[in-house]
């Protein structure tokens, strides 16, 4: 096999979305950390998705607390009958419920 490349499957904007599902407390440098990116993208992106009204920002003291906007649709085109919830669930944030899981067939809840 070949060298494989740095690359992921979802944007930069999309991770940034998922930490902050996940974590709405965490701060800028907590992202960067996470994510491999500096804290001065994590700082565009989060500004980005503020800006486009995905994520609402409310100061918390001395830091940010982030808010997402569930039912706002995605931004592509062929996405728009999508929402960020259906999207965060999909990509296995949950709002803190503990996932779904399939039973197996002929079992009982």
């Amino acid at each position: 096999m070949g060298v494989v490349a740095d690359w992921s499957f979802l944007t930069n904007h999309a991770r940034v979305m998922l930490c902050i599902a996940r974590d709405p407390d965490a701060r800028l440098r907590d992202i960067a950390s996470t994510l491999g990116i500096t804290e001065r993208s994590a700082y565009g992106i989060v500004t980005d998705l503020a800006d486009a009204e995905y994520v609402v920002k409310e100061r918390d003291g001395r830091r940010n607390r982030y808010q997402i906007q569930h039912h706002l649709p995605l931004r592509e085109a062929a996405s728009r009958e999508r929402t960020i919830g259906e999207m965060l669930d999909l990509l296995g944030n949950t709002n803190g419920r503990k996932p779904r899981r399939s039973r197996k067939r002929g079992t009982r809840p």
